[in-house]
């Protein structure tokens, strides 16, 4: 490998392509780095422009592309294979100066997906392997999730598509090719945090730090677990429960409460005197003899709200890629049910639909009754949410999902009903503390023909809308 170490500008883009190749064959079968092919590669990813940390196995997908968020759309439909006219030009024209572009990319996330390693796994590096096997279903023309859970899209649902460069994805190879193995690859990190061990020490599940992640390995494997276990686990899930709880509410809090009803008599009380005004309306009565204001009125400040009685439905989508949201809109959703005169009801689905509402007030034992994981069919949580709508004036409904459906059109098709009945209808594409998430583009396009366009990003934006419709 020394005559491999420097890789000039001379050489052929098929030699650098194969120095890349080379390098993810090598990293795959034999953790250990190969000086000689690390340095090459370097230069070739050096030398066409893509920063070095694409060859640092530590460095996740996601922390690349928000360095670099040009990346992004270079990672979407990425190994998705091409059957564009191109395809029958002659060899020759081929821009092999983008495959070994491509190289490099495909590299990083084939490495990231499969060079899982030996030993103990931290709820971090689970977190970084999910994310990074998102991308992997993006780079195969997928949607987050879908090889994983095996979740078809609706028309367009897949990100890469049909699209102008014409590439087609074949997902009825990749799904139980791929899909599979994807799944025994997590399967296998979670058995390596050794959890179930773990909770049943005390003193170890004590010195576990409650975060997304974890909070989402104790609720899909909270059927498995009993005794001392399952009351850490609980323990664990109350705790970030409340600390989220704690933000959000502060948010709620921090939002507008409506505007003053002037219509409602001030209440007379001393914290309501008006002073300011009660000096100001009795000047008149000044005497600068005695140096004495006698008041015979005085005026108070209008304290009331305008508050109507209002209904909150929350419809969340429950399947692997909407975890963060789940909790997060459960917890939201115990909060707004504690405001004055907000009727709020929770249903959670995935391929079956669940009424939470009699735990709506209490967001851990809501999220205690969730089935994290499944397909997606968003119709039979329609089937719940369309008889709570009584008077649809004064009705709102925030449906949060990544709205990659099974049946897209009757779906979109009920919804556009209750929007044109009346609702408030608020969809909602990603309810984290980053914002970050991945909708549906067909669903998206149409929820912004119907002047309902979907609220994708930080968790306060949710909160305002929400805010100003209620109060």
């Amino acid at each position: 490998m020394e005559d491999m170490d420097e890789v000039p500008e001379a050489v052929p883009d098929d030699n650098r392509r194969q120095v890349l190749y080379w390098r993810l064959l090598a990293r795959l079968f034999d953790p250990e780095e190969q000086a000689g092919l690390e340095s090459a590669s370097l230069a070739v990813v050096e030398d066409i422009g893509l920063p070095p940390a694409l060859l640092d196995p530590r460095a996740s997908v996601d922390s690349i592309v928000q360095r670099h968020p040009e990346l992004a759309a270079e990672f979407d439909g990425l190994m998705v294979p091409e059957t564009g006219p191109e395809d029958a030009a002659d060899g020759d024209a081929r821009d092999r100066a983008a495959e070994v572009r491509r190289a490099a990319l495909v590299s990083k996330v084939l490495l990231n997906v499969f060079a899982t390693g030996s030993g103990a796994v931290g709820a971090g590096q689970l977190s970084r392997w999910q994310s990074d096997a998102g991308w992997l279903e993006r780079a195969l023309g997928c949607a987050p999730g879908e090889l994983r859970g095996g979740r078809p899209g609706g028309p367009g649902a897949s990100p890469a598509g049909t699209g102008g460069d014409g590439r087609t994805p074949d997902l009825s190879n990749l799904i139980p090719t791929i899909g599979p193995e994807l799944g025994a690859l997590e399967a296998d990190l979670v058995r390596r945090m050794h959890l179930r061990e773990v909770l049943a020490d005390p003193q170890l599940a004590a010195r576990l730090t409650p975060s997304m992640s974890l909070i989402e390995q104790l609720l899909r494997d909270k059927n498995n677990l009993s005794g001392v276990a399952l009351a850490n686990a609980k323990a664990l899930i109350r705790r970030f429960v409340d600390e989220v709880a704690e933000v959000l509410r502060t948010q709620v809090e921090k939002s507008s409460v409506g505007a003053i009803d002037r219509s409602v008599p001030p209440k007379r009380v001393f914290r309501n005197l008006d002073l300011d005004r009660t000096v100001w309306k009795n000047l008149t009565n000044y005497s600068p003899e005695e140096e004495r204001l006698y008041v015979d009125r005085l005026y108070y400040r209008h304290t009331a709200r305008k508050t109507t009685p209002q209904r909150l439905i929350v419809v969340v989508d429950q399947s692997g890629s909407m975890v963060h949201s789940m909790v997060n809109c459960t917890i939201l959703a115990s909060i707004f049910a504690g405001l004055p005169k907000v009727d709020v009801h929770l249903i959670a689905y995935d391929t079956r639909a669940l009424d939470l509402t009699p735990w709506v007030h209490d967001p851990f034992e809501s999220l205690l009754r969730t089935q994290l994981g499944g397909g997606t069919d968003g119709t039979v949580a329609m089937a719940l949410a369309q008889p709570k709508v009584a008077e649809p004036r004064n009705t709102v409904v925030v449906w949060i999902s990544d709205f990659y459906e099974w049946q897209s059109q009757p779906l979109f098709d009920s919804m556009a009903a209750l929007h044109r009945s009346g609702v408030k209808f608020i969809p909602v594409g990603s309810v984290t503390s980053s914002g970050r998430g991945s909708v549906n583009p067909w669903f998206r396009e149409r929820f912004k023909d119907q002047g309902t366009p979907v609220i994708s990003g930080h968790i306060r934006k949710l909160v305002h809308e929400l805010k100003t419709f209620l109060t």
